[in-house]
């Protein structure tokens, strides 16, 4: 039987991710688009955007950050939920029946704007950027959230990408601490980073327990490089995770660092990489396991996730997912 103070509740921006293959960077370029970063973009933009690919075959899946995470703990069967904002439109109605179907339970504010979305660019490198129309995501505020919300909470996961509604941030965040729940915090972008030095500098040294960063975020935090950076976020969180592509990630728990080494994939987008690490991480945390047991299932959610378009996986791989975790709690 599930327990039901264990579950991993996380808030982001609510996005429809709408995933196009490019054939050469030249676009990126055109569109002044910095390659491997997220830039936000007005809505006019983002509609000249879409114009421009409008030729091209195109994927559509729930995203933000947060989600891609909570949706991969619920299918690791944990209980999961999710705060966010969706407009009342198709893509918002999509949002909300696609979390639903993978059986999230979503706390979801009906914006007035439509809602947001990200166009996510996959280079033929498989890296991936995204132009992100906020749209309605932007409308959770605080008054919508409620202590209810938190009832149950074990972790409560925010993402980087949140970090220009501060107070919205800091009223969860109160909330989530008063619920009894510990907060893991994903860093999203080198950019956002860089941005917002210091106000995630007070959320590491006030709130957060765990935190995820991948190299360009940790390096654009501490300036320094990856065996170091963890070191210093460590000072600030119990956990820290940096990851280091495909050389894999570090984890560093009551100072002890473990390397933690990736899983041999076939690259083909990494849209939700390091989304799906962290739902990895959280799922082996909350069920107690070691914290290279937790590194090891980050890198391998992290690791599928590459293998296909976009954040859904099949239920195969899935399948195959379930008969590692059990090797790695055996080991």
């Amino acid at each position: 039987m599930k327990n039901p103070d264990n579950k991993v509740t996380g808030m982001g921006n609510a996005l429809m991710d709408i995933l196009v293959r490019i054939d050469s960077d030249s676009l990126l370029q055109l569109l002044d688009l910095p390659k491997g970063s997220m830039t936000l973009v007005e809505k006019e933009k983002a509609g000249r955007i879409l114009d421009h690919v409008r030729a091209l075959l195109k994927s559509y899946t729930p995203g933000g950050s947060a989600a891609n995470t909570i949706r991969g703990i619920a299918a690791l069967g944990h209980p999961a939920a999710y705060i966010g904002s969706v407009g009342n439109d198709e893509l918002g109605e999509m949002f909300r029946n696609s979390m639903a179907e993978e059986k999230v339970d979503t706390h979801l504010v009906r914006g007035t704007q439509p809602t947001g979305y990200a166009i996510g660019f996959i280079s033929p490198d498989s890296e991936r950027t995204f132009a992100t129309y906020l749209g309605a995501a932007t409308e959770l505020a605080p008054g919508h959230l409620d202590p209810k919300m938190f009832t149950g909470t074990r972790i409560f996961h925010i993402e980087g990408y949140l970090i220009i509604a501060r107070e919205l941030i800091l009223k969860a965040l109160q909330m989530a601490k008063t619920a009894g729940a510990e907060i893991s915090y994903d860093m999203a972008s080198y950019n956002v980073v860089e941005e917002n030095r210091d106000f995630i500098r007070t959320l590491l040294d006030e709130y957060v327990d765990i935190v995820f960063a991948n190299e360009e975020e940790a390096r654009a935090f501490t300036g320094k490089e990856p065996a170091a950076a963890i070191d210093e976020l460590a000072d600030y969180c119990r956990i820290a995770v940096v990851k280091t592509g495909a050389s894999g990630s570090l984890v560093r728990m009551e100072n002890e660092t473990y390397l933690i080494r990736p899983v041999p994939v076939k690259s083909l987008d990494t849209t939700g990489a390091g989304d799906m690490y962290a739902a990895g991480f959280l799922y082996g945390y909350v069920n107690g396991m070691l914290p290279e047991q937790c590194g090891k299932i980050g890198s391998l959610l992290g690791g599928k996730v590459i293998e296909v378009i976009g954040t859904r996986l099949p239920e195969t791989t899935w399948k195959e997912i379930f008969k590692q975790i059990q090797l790695i709690r055996e080991d």
